[in-house]
């Protein structure tokens, strides 16, 4: 009974609430964009409005990583809702495509930074045998925001307007805000240090860490299908008859939020490899279903299974990292697996970008590629199995 109190504490509770509180801000715009972004002429950019997000976050890793194991987890969650607090306020005033491809850039900075202080904020106050659970208690509030965010995002558009959309973005990135200044620093006194500009020089130690190399891989390899699906879904929804473009992302997400509710804990359980090694071939039959005649049958199929590769996938790769990481360099070993997650995303989109070109026959090809890398990690999992059970480890 101890145990299970250290787990859901204050912080652990105001930690899930402003994630998704920040998870839904930036959510919310994402089925709107390449409406928003084909209105200003600029529909042949529609694979860029997530490559460019899931590129500045990821370029962001490296220096997000070493400021959270320097200067603490609570001002770089902090900084990553303060950008998404301005620039959602910001695209109602931008009517170019430059502009918003600009601003796109600008906005992935928010992912490229809260999330890796939040996984490490949960590594320090989780303990190591409860990290699956916890990381997929934490990812039942994530979802939830990315669920409710798309589906409020169209409603408020459809409804509203698409700057009212915007602004409602914008406040929910405040109140994460908020929620942050009620919240404990837990970086060590030891490990910490002033901010300084010098810790903006990095070095290609401050950007990998060796260590979860296995990691990085299968996140890589996995991640690709959701920048293909967050560019193609929009499109594929109207061409079925769904008016609400965010009602795939709400299906796979609460999909997701059932499996983390009920098997939270099999990673701590049955192991990190075992549980990946279902969710990576559940993924590839995700992807199989989207290559079936696309109607709201096969869609919604596809969005289930997403999720429930995606449910399993997330905490386990996020409890897999903080097993095999370095733990004085927890901020760069969180840092290094979501590298490989904006990588994903951003190859995934900007494939599906420009293979689709508005030609719905192209529409399978790159759902494809996603089940044939899902299938590859599928196959590297089952080596690193088959090697560690022969090391005895």
């Amino acid at each position: 009974m101890e145990e299970q109190k250290t787990i859901y504490t204050l912080q652990f509770w105001l930690l899930s609430l402003s994630n998704f509180l920040f998870s839904a801000s930036f959510s919310m715009i994402i089925p709107e964009l390449p409406d928003y972004l084909a209105s200003m002429g600029g529909k042949e950019y529609i694979g860029y409005t997530i490559a460019l997000f899931t590129l500045t976050a990821g370029l962001s890793r490296p220096f997000s990583g070493k400021l959270t194991d320097h200067v603490g987890r609570i001002p770089v969650m902090a900084f990553g809702s303060i950008v998404c607090f301005f620039c959602g306020g910001l695209y109602p005033l931008i009517h170019t495509v430059q502009g918003f491809l600009f601003l796109r850039f600008l906005h992935g900075m928010s992912t490229g930074t809260k999330p890796t202080a939040t996984a490490a904020y949960v590594a320090d106050i989780i303990p190591e045998n409860r990290r699956g659970e916890a990381q997929g208690g934490l990812g039942i509030f994530t979802a939830t925001g990315m669920s409710i965010g798309p589906a409020i995002g169209s409603y408020l558009a459809a409804t509203y307007g698409l700057k009212e959309m915007f602004w409602i973005s914008s406040l929910f990135a405040l109140l994460s805000i908020l929620i942050l200044m009620r919240m404990k620093e837990t970086l060590a006194p030891a490990m910490k240090s002033k901010f300084s500009w010098k810790l903006f020089k990095i070095s290609w130690s401050d950007v990998f860490e060796p260590n979860i190399l296995p990691v990085f891989w299968i996140m890589l390899l996995v991640s690709f299908s959701s920048g293909v699906v967050v560019t193609l879904l929009p499109d594929i929804s109207k061409q079925i008859g769904w008016h609400n473009k965010g009602l795939y992302f709400t299906i796979y997400t609460i999909s997701s939020i059932v499996v983390r509710i009920f098997f939270s804990k099999s990673s701590d359980r049955y192991g990190r490899i075992p549980v990946l090694l279902i969710s990576t071939a559940v993924l590839a039959a995700s992807m199989a279903a989207m290559l079936i005649q696309l109607n709201s049958y096969t869609v919604i199929l596809s969005a289930i299974l997403f999720g429930f590769a995606w449910g399993f996938n997330t905490p386990t790769l996020a409890a897999w990292t903080t097993d095999l990481a370095n733990k004085n360099h927890m901020g760069r070993a969180m840092a290094t697996m979501y590298i490989a997650l904006e990588v994903g995303i951003g190859l995934g989109a900007l494939f599906a970008g420009m293979i689709y070109k508005g030609l719905q026959e192209r529409i399978p090809i790159p759902f494809a590629i996603s089940g044939v890398l899902a299938l590859i990690s599928f196959i590297l999992l089952l080596n690193y199995h088959k090697n560690w059970q022969k090391n005895g480890l």
